[in-house]
């Protein structure tokens, strides 16, 4: 997904960003650089460099900062974003787990009634197309069990 638009709205205090799946903000209390009266925001853009994937705004000191897209995503909980980070956490864990299995891969993917190259997309952490049950199936069969806790966020 890229930023297709950005804009600052320095009534909200808020640099609001539009992509393919509507528009997001981020508070400038959330900023690497936060704006002042003295400090203000003199340019913000989409940053080409980074991929459209982050903005870039200059301070009127002449510093300036990048924000990526994710931190967008991340403060407005978007869905997609919080699935795709849940996803990634059991990745990596399942690629230790497996690194330290007695268990060979031939064995794995016996066991979860599925080819090699399906259980190297499981392991992947770039792939994004496979599912919590796909992740917790392979657990399963490494010996492990997922438990979630459910926290309440601090604001």
């Amino acid at each position: 997904m890229k930023i297709k638009f950005v804009t600052l709205n320095n009534r909200k205090k808020a640099i609001e960003i539009e992509t393919i799946k509507g528009k997001f903000s981020l508070p400038f209390s959330r900023l690497e650089l936060r704006p002042s009266a003295k400090n203000r925001i003199a340019q913000i853009f989409i940053d080409k460099e980074l991929g459209s994937r982050a903005v870039t705004y200059v301070m009127t000191s002449g510093k300036e900062a990048s924000v990526h897209l994710d931190a967008f995503l991340d403060y407005n909980k978007d869905p997609d974003f919080v699935r795709a980070a849940a996803l990634y956490q059991l990745t990596i864990a399942a690629m230790g787990l497996m690194s330290k299995s007695s268990l060979s891969k031939h064995e794995v993917v016996r066991r979860l009634k599925t080819s090699p190259s399906q259980l190297a997309r499981l392991l992947d952490p770039a792939n994004k197309s496979k599912s919590v049950d796909e992740m917790l199936r392979l657990m399963s069969v490494l010996g492990y069990r997922v438990e979630w806790h459910i926290v309440k966020e601090v604001a």
